[in-house]
């Protein structure tokens, strides 16, 4: 299945090893990893998912796929700027969410729109998707909430 990661593009070195983890995690267990492409948590999942052998598709802002961070196999030039923000829960058949800004924020929201499920972990506490957001504490259980969220064994 593939799993969007949503987070924070400039993010503290815990973060990048718990998105990392995630990264990891997902690629251990056969899922692609779709991102926003650049840096931050973007590049942090990436790097554990090809760590692991897995693939990774990163939805760009820009116009140029050689803007991806180096560790996304598929990189999709959209030319939309930060509106590329609802492509990525789109392509998605779950959201794990990690900490971010206003950014990480919109794709929240646009997860609910697209009624895909999401699991947070340390990110922000939206009311108005407590019928879709489970928050857990550790990349393995993110991981395990996503599969059984979309339904996979």
């Amino acid at each position: 299945m593939r799993v969007s990661v949503i987070g924070g593009g400039e993010i503290t070195d815990e973060q990048a090893a718990r998105a990392e983890a995630v990264g990891h995690e997902l690629a251990a267990r056969g899922h692609t990893v779709v991102c926003g492409g650049r840096g931050g948590t973007m590049e942090a999942v990436c790097r554990g998912a090809k760590a692991e052998g897995g693939t990774t598709i990163g939805i760009l802002p820009s116009e140029r796929c050689e803007q991806a961070n180096e560790y996304v196999d598929i990189p999709i030039a959209t030319g939309l700027g930060h509106a590329r923000n609802a492509l990525v829960p789109l392509n998605g058949d779950a959201v794990i969410a990690l900490a971010g800004g206003v950014g990480t924020l919109s794709e929240l929201g646009f997860a609910g729109i697209y009624d895909r499920p999401v699991v947070g972990l340390e990110t922000h506490d939206v009311p108005a998707l407590e019928d879709v957001l489970e928050t857990v504490t550790t990349p393995e259980a993110a991981v395990d909430a996503a599969e059984a969220a979309a339904g996979e064994p």
